[in-house]
């Protein structure tokens, strides 16, 4: 049986080699653009980028979390 693409380990590879580089950028796009931060911690550089990346894994793990707490057995619908 063949894998998905998106289990592939060329593919995660490639995936993280592009999140890189998208978070990379982002980071060097910081030095121009004037930023006019509200309050204190968004004055630390790439502050932005690092809190863009640590929601998505605060998501993920609320993800995972909750489809613990919800999953039902396979057979939860038979009768």
């Amino acid at each position: 049986m063949k894998k998905n693409w998106f289990y592939r380990k060329k593919t995660i590879k490639k995936l993280i080699v592009f999140s890189l580089i998208i978070l990379g950028l982002l980071i060097f796009i910081e030095f121009f653009i004037i930023l006019h931060p509200h309050f204190d911690v968004e004055r630390i550089f790439g502050f932005h980028a690092i809190f863009g990346f640590l929601s998505c894994v605060a998501l993920i793990i609320f993800a995972k979390l909750l489809g613990f707490l919800i999953k039902r057995k396979d057979d939860y619908y038979d009768v």
